[in-house]
C-alpha cells in the first residue's frame, strides 16, 4: 500500500527521502512524490509511475532542504496520475498520507463553500486544505494539525509539513502504521521500519489514534485524548541487507530460496530442546482451553488458515472456522460464547480487514492469537498473544517464504495444541515434530525442481487458462499456487478441490488445457488419480506435483511430474508450495510482467 518517508535533519534530505521510497517499493504504488521546506516556503515534485521518473524530475528541476515527506501512492481515489500524486499542497501546508479518508466529500464541500479550490480528484487534499483553514483562523501550527485530525474519519496514517521554515514533522496515525525514528542530530518518520533502516534502527510506533511533533532531536505524541505520552523506543529488528536482491534476477527468486533458512528459524523458535516438545509460549494457554477456533486472514494468509484449519481438527479435535477477513467484518458471525479463539493471520500484522475483524472479537470477549511477521505491528500489540513466523522481511508482492513460514507455526501450533489437550501422546507429538524438523532440509531438497519447473513454465504461459487441483490438505494449495500465477503473471487460473471436477469445472477442460495437480502419497491419492484421469481424456495438459511414490501413479498420465523428496507428518503442503512458487515466477519472467511489484497490488493492504 501507499508509503510514507519524512526527515527533519540539520542536513540535505531530498537524496535520502528518495532512497526512503525505494525501500518502500515492495508496498505497490503507481506514483511518487517529494516536498521540502528549504527556507523559501514549501517546494514539491511529483511524477507518475515509479521512483525513477521522480528521479528524472528531480534531475531536471532539483529541490532540497533539512525537513521534508515523501509518499509512493497507491490509487484510490483519483486516477494514477501526476495532478493525484502526493504530496498534495494547500497554502503553506503539503501532506501525504495512507488510507482512506471516508468522510472527504462532506468536508470537501465544507471547504469549498469557504473559498478553498480543490486540484485533485483525491481525499487526500482535503487534509492540507483543512489544516490551512485552522491556520487560516490563527491556530498556531499543532493545533491546527490536532484539529484538522479530529475531523477525519476512516483509516490513515498522515505525515505534514507547515509553514515556510520550520523544522518541525508533523504525524498522526488511525488504522494505518506509522514509526517515528531517533537519529543523531535527525529524526525520522515513516510507514514502517524497514523504510527507515538506512537511517536508523532506534524507533517508536505510533499507536491508535497517537498523533507527533517531530523536532530535529525530540518527539512530543500524544494519544487520542491529546494527552502527552511516552512510547517505548525499541531497536528495529530489520536489517538493511536483507533488502537487497543479491545475485537474484527478483527478490521473490530470492525470497523463495531462503525458505530453508527461515523455516529453521522458525520451527527452532518452537521447539524446546530440553524436552523436544512443542514450545508455544503466550499462546498456550489460548490454545489449550479453546472449545472452538476462528482463523481470519486475507489472500495468501488466508489459505494458510484453510491449510491449518486440516491440521487443527485432525489431530487437536476442536472445530476450526475459517474466514475471509472483509467478509466476517461484515455480517454477523455466531462466535463462541465462552473459550474460543480467534487466530489472526497476517505478515505485516497490518491488514486492514483483518485488524478491524480482530478488534470485533476483542470486543465480544474471545481471546485472540496474531500469527505475524512482524512483532511490532498493530495486531501484534492488540492480540492477547502472538505466534511469530521469522521469515524475515519479504519484500516481493507474491508472498513466498512468508506463507511457508505461516504453515510452519500453525503447524507446530496444531501439534501443540493436540498434546495440550492430550489428543496427541508425548511419543506421537515427538514423531511429528520430528517431522516439521526435517523442513529446512526438505526445502532444500525442494528447490532443485527449480529447473524443471523453468521448462515446464513455457505450458503456463501459452495457455488462455489453468487448472490448479488437489484433495484435502492439498486443496488450500491448488488455491495457491492459481492465485500465484494469477498475481504475478495476469494469467485466468482458478484452483479446484479435485472432486469438485465433475460437478461444473470439467466442461472447462479441452484440448491442451493445463492442470497442475499437487498430490504427494497421501490416503486420497488414489481418489485424485481418478480426477486426474477424467480430465486427461478430455485432453488436458497434466502436470503432478508429488513425490517418488506417487509419480510411479501418474507415469500414464503425463510425462511432467515434479518430483518432490519424502515428506512425512504435515511437511507436505509446506514443502509443496516451492513448486507453485518457482511455477508461477518462471511463467511471469517469460511473459515480461513486473514480478516483484505485479500491477494493482500492493503488499500490505491498509485499506479497505
Amino acid at each position: 500500500m501507499c508509503g510514507i518517508v519524512g526527515i527533519v535533519s540539520n542536513q540535505s534530505v531530498s537524496k535520502r527521502l528518495i532512497e526512503g521510497l525505494t525501500r518502500l517499493e515492495y508496498r505497490g504504488y503507481d506514483s511518487a512524490g517529494i516536498a521540502v521546506i528549504n527556507g523559501q516556503g514549501i517546494k514539491r515534485r511529483r511524477a507518475p509511475g515509479k521512483i525513477i521518473n521522480l528521479q528524472h524530475v528531480l534531475d531536471d528541476s532539483p529541490i532540497d532542504g533539512t525537513c521534508g515527506i515523501a509518499h509512493t501512492r497507491w490509487a484510490t481515489h483519483g486516477k494514477p496520475n501526476m495532478e493525484n500524486a502526493h504530496p498534495h499542497q494547500a497554502g503553506n501546508v503539503a501532506i501525504v498520507h495512507n488510507g482512506i479518508i471516508e468522510n472527504f466529500k462532506p468536508l470537501r464541500e465544507e471547504l469549498a463553500r469557504k473559498g478553498h479550490v480543490f486540484a485533485t480528484q483525491t481525499d487526500s487534499e482535503v487534509i492540507a486544505h483543512l489544516i490551512q483553514y485552522f491556520l487560516d483562523k490563527a491556530m498556531d501550527e499543532e493545533s491546527a494539525f490536532l484539529a484538522c485530525v479530529e475531523r477525519l474519519e476512516g483509516a490513515y496514517a498522515v505525515a505534514a509539513l507547515i509553514g515556510k521554515d520550520n523544522q518541525t514533522l508533523f504525524a498522526a496515525r488511525h488504522g494505518s502504521p506509522l514509526v517515528v525514528g531517533f537519529g543523531e542530530g535527525e529524526m525520522f518518520v515513516g510507514s514502517d521500519a524497514f523504510a527507515l533502516a538506512p537511517f536508523t534502527k532506534r524507533v517508536l510506533y505510533l499507536e491508535e489514534g497517537d498523533s507527533a511533533v517531530v523536532k530535529i532531536d525530540d518527539v512530543c505524541v500524544r494519544d487520542k485524548s491529546g494527552e502527552e505520552v511516552t512510547r517505548e523506543i525499541m531497536t528495529a529488528s530489520i536489517s538493511a541487507v536483507m533488502a537487497e536482491k543479491g545475485n537474484y534476477r527478483h527478490f521473490m527468486e530470492k525470497e523463495i530460496h531462503e525458505q530453508p533458512e527461515a523455516l529453521a528459524r522458525t520451527i527452532a523458535a518452537y521447539m524446546d530442546p530440553e524436552t523436544n516438545l512443542p514450545l508455544l509460549g503466550d499462546a498456550a494457554p489460548f490454545l489449550r482451553d479453546a472449545e472452538r477456533l476462528v482463523a481470519i486472514a486475507c489472500g495468501t494468509a488466508y489459505l494458510a488458515a484453510s491449510v491449518g484449519k486440516y491440521w487443527f481438527e485432525g489431530l487437536a479435535g476442536v472445530h476450526v472456522e475459517t474466514d475471509i477477513a472483509s467478509e466476517f467484518r461484515y455480517r454477523t458471525p455466531a462466535l463462541p460464547k465462552k473459550n474460543g479463539t480467534a487466530l489472526f493471520i497476517s505478515q505485516s500484522g497490518e491488514t486492514a480487514d483483518t485488524l478491524a475483524a480482530m478488534r470485533y472479537c476483542n470486543r465480544a470477549g474471545l481471546d485472540t492469537i496474531g500469527v505475524l511477521n512482524a512483532p511490532e505491528s498493530s495486531i501484534a500489540r492488540e492480540t492477547n498473544a502472538i505466534m511469530r513466523t521469522l521469515a524475515g522481511p519479504e519484500i516481493g508482492v507474491a508472498s513466498t517464504k512468508a506463507f511457508t513460514a505461516q504453515l510452519a507455526v500453525l503447524a507446530m501450533g496444531a501439534i501443540g495444541m493436540a498434546h495440550l489437550r492430550g489428543s496427541l501422546s508425548q511419543a506421537d507429538t515427538q514423531i511429528h515434530l520430528m517431522a516439521l524438523e526435517t523442513l529446512p532440509e526438505l526445502a532444500q531438497q525442494a528447490l532443485t525442481v527449480k529447473a524443471q519447473c523453468e521448462a515446464i513454465a513455457p505450458i503456463l504461459a501459452t495457455a488462455k487458462q489453468s487448472f490448479f487441483i488437489g484433495r484435502g490438505v492439498y486443496y488450500p494449495l491448488a488455491l495457491e499456487g492459481a492465485l500465484k500465477l494469477k498475481e504475478i503473471t495476469y494469467l485466468p487460473a482458478e484452483g479446484y478441490a479435485a472432486g469438485e471436477l465433475k460437478h461444473g469445472p470439467i466442461a472447462l477442460i479441452e484440448d491442451g488445457t493445463p492442470v497442475v495437480v499437487i498430490a504427494p502419497t497421501d490416503a486420497l491419492i488414489e481418489k485424485t488419480i481418478s480426477n486426474v484421469e477424467e480430465v486427461a481424456a478430455r485432453g488436458a495438459k497434466v502436470i503432478a506435483i508429488t513425490d517418488e511414490a506417487g509419480a510411479e501413479q501418474f507415469k500414464d498420465s503425463t510425462k511432467d511430474i515434479i518430483i518432490l523428496p519424502d515428506m512425512p507428518g504435515l511437511t507436505g503442503p509446506i514443502i509443496s508450495a516451492i513448486p507453485l512458487q518457482f511455477l508461477a515466477y518462471f511463467t511471469a519472467l517469460k511473459l515480461g510482467t513486473n514480478l516483484d511489484q505485479p500491477r494493482n497490488l500492493a503488499k500490505s493492504v491498509t485499506v479497505e
